[in-house]
């Protein structure tokens, strides 16, 4: 599956810098982040879900790690990403999905998936791309599924704005507060959409996980 070529923003704000963002992250406490997102999933056997922005595979792989019975599949528009993601995958031989294309035309069908997940992906997303997006997934979700949102979030921009100057992404982040991501998921049509937990990452920046569910 070959993604059209259009511009969008590498997982580390820039190529050179991909392959310091893993060990970055972990070092903020992404990956114990990820672990409270899919604790609120409550997956179940015969699953199917969807990562948005999977990026170089972290969540991915922890989710097929965690639940082998669940079907994974993994979508991010950087072919570097995804190369990284497969040779994380294939470290612990985990068998997931990893397709290229853009989160705003998702490449699935209607009802396609159980659970979709974003996790530190909304903020790379322009304001036009952010509403196609909640559509898409709202599309893509079977009747009473759920999405589940993990990004920056607070009282305003992260921290001191170390973390956002690094990813570059200053502006971009000004959708994350004052409800606006509840109001984008409301308007695509998701029902029940709320803010279910906070956290930080380190002292660098505040997180906010969403829960929204699709209507019947």
């Amino acid at each position: 599956m070959v993604a059209p070529r259009r511009p969008y923003l590498p997982a580390a704000g820039y190529d050179w810098a991909l392959p310091f963002y893993d060990p970055f992250v972990k070092l903020l406490g992404g990956d114990r982040a990820l672990r409270v997102l899919l604790d609120q999933a409550d997956l179940r056997p015969g699953h199917r879900v969807l990562d948005v922005g999977c990026g170089t595979g972290t969540l991915v792989v922890m989710l097929k790690t965690r639940h082998p019975d669940v079907d994974v599949v993994g979508l991010d528009p950087d072919p570097k990403a995804l190369f990284s993601a497969r040779r994380k995958a294939y470290g612990p031989k985990v068998s997931v999905q990893l397709d290229r294309g853009f989160s705003d035309e998702l490449p699935y069908a209607e009802g396609s998936f159980d659970r979709v997940f974003s996790s530190f992906m909304f903020h790379h997303l322009e304001p036009d791309e952010k509403e196609k997006t909640v559509r898409e997934i709202r599309r893509v979700l079977k009747p009473g599924a759920t999405f589940h949102l993990l990004d920056f979030s607070g009282a305003g921009p992260p921290g001191e704005g170390v973390l956002a100057r690094w990813l570059h992404v200053h502006h971009r982040l000004r959708d994350n507060f004052g409800g606006q991501i509840l109001a984008l998921l409301n308007q695509a049509g998701f029902a029940d959409a709320r803010e279910v937990a906070r956290g930080r990452l380190w002292f660098f920046a505040r997180i906010a996980y969403y829960r929204a569910r699709a209507g019947r």
